[in-house]
């Protein structure tokens, strides 16, 4: 079954009207599908976000997006598409997700931070998904999985970060502080 919700876009909505989209989402429950059946799925997100079957690039975003909601990480690294009846891995060469584009409200501590993800989820830094900066800036999205941030969002980021000077530089948002300075 194809995915039928549109992605989210972050331009034009408050992130208080975002919060209230990402709680409306109903993603299913893989953290709690332990299928018996295993395999291979013949698939791979590669280091630029393309998905890929059997070698050939999926060119259909809808089935991107409706993967992704069945996607997860397991405790020993390896990314999986997890459904009730069966569990196949996928090769995933970086992170699972790539966070796009980036939305701020507030000031300081006051700050709140979006992020769309190429999925056309979104997510909102905070304390249930924070930034790490190893290997590479990257932000917790769910279930173990990942969002690296592109190049021009962590500039982005690190603009704000750089205009409040902060010691150590870094940017607040949703009630947490993420340092910039690769100390953690």
């Amino acid at each position: 079954m194809p995915e039928t919700r549109p992605p989210i876009e972050l331009r034009g909505l408050s992130l208080s009207e975002l919060q209230r989209m990402i709680d409306e989402r109903r993603l299913p429950p893989v953290d709690r599908w332990n299928p018996d059946r295993c395999g291979q799925s013949e698939m791979r997100i590669a280091r630029n976000g393309t998905w890929y079957h059997q070698g050939a690039p999926i060119r259909r975003p809808a089935m991107v997006r409706l993967f992704s909601t069945v996607l997860r990480r397991e405790a020993d690294g390896r990314h999986v598409l997890v459904t009730p009846v069966e569990k196949l891995e996928i090769e995933v060469e970086s992170t699972a997700f790539r966070a796009i584009e980036m939305s701020s409200e507030g000031e300081r501590e006051d700050r709140t931070i979006a992020f769309k993800l190429d999925s056309g989820d979104a997510v909102i830094l905070g304390p249930d998904h924070p930034l790490t900066l190893s290997p590479s800036p990257r932000l917790a999205v769910r279930h173990g999985l990942e969002a690296e941030l592109s190049r021009p969002v962590y500039y982005e980021l690190a603009e704000i970060a750089l205009a409040e000077g902060h010691q150590p530089p870094g940017v607040w948002s949703n009630g947490a502080f993420f340092a910039l300075d690769g100390e953690e």
